[in-house]
């Protein structure tokens, strides 16, 4: 399983998430993004979805 994953909306970048102790922490790649600044994610799917979510004008970003 890999330490890092690029997550992109619409073949947009959103972000990366890099595994740490405590999961998948999000670093934004686009202003647009940066509400999920350093929000920690169980996995890179569930932050795939929260910047879907986000892009789509959900307000829910929290994993």
């Amino acid at each position: 399983m890999s330490d890092n994953y690029i997550i992109e909306v619409g073949s947009q970048p959103a972000g990366i998430v890099v595994r740490d102790s405590e999961g998948y922490r999000f670093f934004a790649a686009s202003p647009r993004f940066n509400r999920m600044e350093g929000q920690v994610f169980r996995n890179a799917r569930e932050a795939e979805r929260a910047a879907i979510r986000l892009a789509n004008g959900g307000m829910t970003i929290a994993a």
